[in-house]
């Protein structure tokens, strides 16, 4: 096997594209984007290319998400290598969801941030029984990007804000339920399936006969109360509603969400409000405008500390709590970049 970062490969009809960095659970750098995005280009405008399919090395993670370590150390350092990285995944986040052919995303392993923007944007989303499926950024001081403004909002009921607030880990059976997979196929008939697609059978045909049942997803018997208080009017409301509810599962919820960067938490809260009513690129473009504001900030820088370097667990958030997080605060991570808002080619 190459130690390139990321592999492509021609087989039958099919575009292959394998995530190679599975010592680092497929982690997504820089490199990985600037390679990924040019081949999908290339791809759309070759006829003999009918469809794409990524998939990634190793038996545990599709890719656990970007490489926040580099994220890090870059703005610490001043280098807008950092921002560019932001720019250019958010580009090819775009690209994967406007692709003009089928694009088959097989989601064997953990599946996380970076790794959902690779994926859930595609035509035909695969979960097996390794997908764990997450969005943890505001535990990080981020909040939930690579187009999580659009397709959160677009889960069932208020399923979207709950996996926002609290980074959830959900397996396959949840994630068919909140429409962030397709279809559950058996990792063991990966490669059948590939050989299948490769072959020039119809996608849709093809991933339906490799699929089986995926059991009873988990969020369905949680739904009533998830749609009852993540439709609260703010996070303070939310956490609220939770504690007087006065169940186990309301209860660990409240302490999971509490556990986040405030700031955090109130922008995605209001991410997954704005997003509602937005397009994918005005979503994107949004998002740009968030990431810039988390990288000047504090928590982001914070958040990798406690959980990346130190790995002590204590982050040390500022604001500390959600009551000091002013919705001035969070408007301002909202307001436009002016010259430097996020542009995609042709507008």
């Amino acid at each position: 096997m190459s130690d390139a970062e990321v592999l492509f490969e021609r087989q039958g009809v099919a575009g292959i594209i394998t995530l190679n960095r599975p010592k680092a659970l497929n982690s997504l750098t820089l490199n990985m984007v600037r390679l990924i995005h040019p081949q999908l280009e290339a791809w759309a405008k070759d006829d003999a290319v009918k469809l794409v399919i990524i998939r990634a090395e190793g038996e545990k993670a599709f890719c656990a998400g970007g490489d926040i370590r580099a994220l890090h150390d870059w703005g610490k350092t001043g280098d807008r290598t950092q921002i560019d990285f932001y720019r250019e995944e958010y580009r090819l986040n775009r690209l994967i969801k406007k692709f003009p052919k089928p694009y088959v995303a097989l989601m064997d392993g953990i599946n996380m941030g970076g790794g959902v923007g690779l994926s859930v944007h595609g035509t035909h989303k695969v979960a097996t029984e390794r997908t764990l499926f997450a969005m943890p950024e505001t535990g990080i001081g981020l909040f939930p990007d690579v187009g999580g403004t659009f397709f959160l909002p677009r889960c069932p009921g208020e399923v979207g804000m709950y996996l926002a607030l609290t980074g959830a880990r959900i397996k396959a059976a949840d994630c068919l339920y909140a429409g962030i997979a397709d279809v559950f196929v058996p990792s063991e008939k990966l490669d059948a399936l590939t050989e299948a697609l490769a072959g020039g059978d119809d996608p849709a045909t093809a991933i339906k006969a490799h699929s089986q049942d995926a059991g009873e997803p988990s969020l369905a018997q949680h739904r009533a109360a998830i749609d009852a208080h993540f439709s609260k009017s703010g996070v303070t409301a939310i956490l609220a509603s939770l504690d007087e509810d006065g169940g186990d599962w309301a209860a660990e919820t409240s302490k999971t969400i509490r556990a986040k960067s405030p700031l955090s938490t109130k922008v995605a809260y209001a991410q997954v409000r704005e997003g509602a009513g937005l397009d994918f690129d005005a979503c994107m473009k949004l998002e740009f405008r968030l990431t810039n504001r988390f990288m000047a900030g504090h928590d982001f820088y914070e958040g990798v500390r406690a959980v990346v370097i130190d790995k002590d667990q204590s982050p040390k958030w500022d604001p500390a709590s959600l009551s000091a997080v002013t919705d001035d605060m969070v408007r301002a991570y909202f307001a436009s970049l002016g010259p430097e808002e996020l542009t995609f080619e042709g507008q």
